[in-house]
């Protein structure tokens, strides 16, 4: 299905194939020879997408456009099913297993792997041919890749990393409040403008 979102129509070069239960919504470019399958989405509310030539977008996962943030997929790539991205950049000839999570920011570097279950958190650089492991999560510039029992250690990378002011502009209360009801509202707000959306083809 593809979807018009606030007058932006998606872009599909040569032979690309959509599955008939994606969903492909406003301001996204899909390059040459390139795969959409069952159940993915693809969304550019907050900042367009970008997709190379000869990739392939496996069943159900999402990626999405950020604000100040586009996801641009290199050529070559595979983003594997339940695969979440959004605000990222991802090179050449990376790999994205089956669950990976890429977040705001990060940039996945050509020939990279994300291995199944595996994170990349905002703000990170995976460098070119670096792989993460099975469930382990990928952290900070230059990167700091640890297994998921590593919580501390993770913690103490991500929160200078400041992921309530990245993605979502407000600083993150010093009172231990909260952020959920100073920023749901607003992004409902934003979510409520698909009430206009409309098929584009």
């Amino acid at each position: 299905m593809l979807i018009e979102h606030r007058g932006l129509k998606p872009r599909l070069g040569k032979d690309v194939y959509i599955a008939p239960n994606a969903a492909i919504s406003g301001d996204v470019e899909i390059g040459e020879g390139s795969c959409v399958l069952y159940g993915a989405v693809l969304t550019a509310e907050g900042g367009p997408i970008r997709i190379g030539r000869n990739c392939v977008i496996m069943e159900n996962a999402v990626l999405r456009g950020a604000p100040g943030a586009a996801l641009t997929i290199g050529d070559n790539v595979l983003v594997g099913p339940r695969a979440y991205l959004t605000g990222c950049t991802v090179e050449e000839q990376a790999f994205l297993a089956a669950g990976s999570t890429v977040f705001n920011q990060a940039v996945i570097g050509a020939r990279a792997e994300v291995r199944i279950n595996a994170v990349v958190h905002l703000k990170t650089y995976l460098p070119v041919g670096c792989t993460v492991p099975i469930g382990w999560v990928a952290v900070g510039h230059p990167v700091q890749i640890l297994p998921p029992d590593r919580h501390e250690a993770i913690w103490e990378v991500q929160k200078t990393l400041d992921f309530p002011k990245t993605v979502f502009g407000v600083e993150r209360p010093k009172d231990g409040k909260s952020l959920m009801p100073s920023v749901m509202p607003r992004y409902a707000r934003a979510l409520r403008r698909h009430l206009q959306d409309k098929a584009a083809g």
